[in-house]
This record gives C-alpha cells, sequence and structure tokens, in this order.
C-alpha cells in the first residue's frame, strides 16, 4: 500500500483548511492507500518555502519516512510564487516521490516513477497563472489604494482606535510565534515585513508570554 502524506493551507486564520483535508483523506481512501501524517498551515502562498514552517517540515519528513506520494488540494495551495513551486516539485521528484493536485487530477510521476511530462507542462502554466494572478491582485489593490488617498480618503484607524489583545493575537500570530523562538526584532522585520516599531508594540505585549 502507498504511503503518503496531506499538504493543506490557506491564506488567513480567518480561513479553514478543513474541506481541503477531508476531500484529499476521502480520495486516499478511495485509492486505498495510507495517510501517515497530515501537514497544515495558516500562511500566505506567496511567502518563501523557509518562511513556512509546516512545509519545510513536510519536505524533511517525506524524506526520511519513505513517503510515495503528497496530497494536495490544489497548486497555489503548495505556492503561488513559480520559483518555489517547481523548485519544491524538483526536490520530490528528485527524491522518487510523486506530488497529486486533486482539483486537476495530476500526477507528477507516472506509474513506473519517472516524471510525468504532460503533468510537468500543465502545472508549469499553472503556476505561471498563479504567479499573475497574485501580480495582478496586488496591482488593482495598489491603484485602489493610490486612487482613494488621491480623492481624498482617509487611510488608516480611527482616532482613539486600539486594538484588543485577542485582535492582535490573530493578526500578528506569525510575528508571535517567530518572537517565541527568540528571533530578533529585526529579523522578523525581514521575514514578515512588519514594521519594528510595531513588533516592538507585540512583543512588550503580555500575549506573547
Amino acid at each position: 500500500m502507498k504511503k503518503v502524506v496531506i499538504y493543506a493551507r490557506v491564506s488567513t486564520n480567518s480561513q479553514d483548511y478543513e474541506r481541503q483535508i477531508i476531500d484529499l483523506r476521502d480520495y486516499a481512501n478511495r485509492m486505498d492507500y495510507v495517510v501517515v501524517k497530515e501537514f497544515s498551515e495558516k500562511i500566505s502562498g506567496a511567502k518563501k518555502v523557509a518562511e513556512r514552517e509546516q512545509l519545510s517540515e513536510l519536505l524533511n519528513y517525506v524524506e526520511t519516512h519513505h513517503i510515495d506520494k503528497v496530497l494536495i488540494y490544489e497548486c497555489s495551495r503548495l505556492s503561488r510564487r513559480i520559483i518555489d513551486f517547481l523548485q519544491v516539485i524538483e526536490q520530490l521528484t528528485e527524491k522518487g516521490i510523486s506530488l497529486f493536485i486533486l482539483q486537476n487530477g495530476l500526477e507528477t510521476l507516472q506509474a513506473d516513477g519517472k516524471p510525468n511530462p504532460i503533468a510537468q507542462l500543465v502545472l508549469g502554466m499553472i503556476a505561471q497563472f498563479n504567479s499573475m494572478e497574485r501580480g495582478l491582485i496586488r496591482s488593482r489593490m495598489e491603484s485602489g489604494y493610490n486612487h482613494y488617498r488621491a480623492t481624498g480618503g482617509k487611510v488608516g484607524r480611527k482616532q482613539g482606535y486600539k486594538k484588543s489583545s485577542e485582535d492582535m493575537k490573530e493578526e500578528y500570530a506569525e510575528e508571535i510565534r517567530l518572537l517565541r523562538k527568540g528571533i530578533s526584532l529585526r529579523n522578523i522585520n525581514k521575514i514578515t515585513h512588519t514594521s519594528v516599531n510595531t513588533l516592538r508594540k507585540i512583543r512588550d505585549l503580555t500575549i506573547i508570554a
């Protein structure tokens, strides 16, 4: 029986990856695969692999536990960075581990363990599209922001507004996790792009205790 792991991801704390996991479990059951471990995280797909704790852990796990396949729901769950997306596939392929994308029904390795040329072609195109889509979204957001300011819109919180500790926990979950690991404010700033002043406020609150 094939040994597989599941990877699921959503971008924000308000989203839920449970549906991805359920659908991937169902697929594994239909194929008589053994799901030996599940990895899931709430982090932007635009983050580098090194910044994504669960994905990095998965890549180490599959090598040391002789995993046959990695199951994901759709391509952007793996990464929206085209370079990282293709590098992860290459890394798995070199280890003889196939990546299966449920939504597209694509698998990177054939039954004989050789790379699937059709999957490589299609996934390369999908990765390029996801990268372009990310760029377009960012461009539209920036354009809308600039238009709002140019027409007199005020940016920032209302005077007197103060976030609660719970709000801070939710919004800065990744920063809090890095602070708890003892990583310096400047290094966290480089990873998350959160300002050092904001990081100081997070650090000084009791929420990281």
